[in-house]
């Protein structure tokens, strides 16, 4: 692995913990000699981890579609900032420059990046590693989700087990690097369920 993807809120939050988590994530990404690719903005938690890897030397890669470049603020003091035309383009580029993905504490954006991501590799369009950075429980009730769609058969035990979960940078970055991409059928009741 040599970037890594990091989908995070445009805010704060409510907790100081979520910025202490963003900026710890920064440093343990320079740490383990990885760059950033984000969401290419200043403000919230996006701008807190870019700041933490630019302050500890490392590479950023920010990507903002032209649109979002005053809303969002776009960051000038990256490595690298892709200004695309769509939320589509941006999320594409994302993943192509990317080797791995990790979701921080986010609302609707964050959440819908994640999940496409995850999507892609249920159906079998990358076998990157990416997870989830439950700050505080932050993603409790999103892995509760998704043990119910289990349940409800909805998910394979295979594909619940794509998405890795951990409260502290340096363990999601163990989980990331030692992530074998299971075999995966996505379809339930096309065969026997694994």
């Amino acid at each position: 692995m040599k970037y890594i993807c990091v989908f995070c809120g445009s805010s704060m939050g409510i907790r100081p913990a979520y910025k202490l988590a963003a900026q710890a994530m920064g440093e343990a990404l320079v740490r383990r000699g990885f760059g950033l690719v984000y969401g290419g903005g200043n403000i919230g938690l996006m701008g807190t981890i870019a700041d933490a890897v630019l302050a500890a030397r490392g590479q950023v890669i920010g990507v903002i579609p032209e649109f979002l470049v005053t809303k969002e603020i776009a960051h000038t003091g990256l490595t690298k900032l892709h200004i695309v035309d769509s939320m589509h383009e941006r999320k594409a580029l994302m993943a192509e420059l990317s080797d791995a993905f990790i979701a921080l504490p986010g609302g609707y954006g964050t959440l819908e990046e994640f999940c496409e991501i995850l999507t892609w590799a249920q159906l079998g369009l990358h076998q990157k590693p990416f997870g989830l950075l439950n700050v505080e429980a932050y993603y409790n009730p999103l892995l509760q989700l998704f043990d119910q769609a289990v349940t409800e058969k909805f998910l394979k035990p295979t594909l619940r087990s794509l998405v890795l979960e951990a409260s502290h940078p340096e363990h999601i970055l163990d989980l990331l690097a030692n992530y074998q991409p299971p075999n995966i059928d996505k379809w339930i009741g096309r065969d026997i369920q694994t």
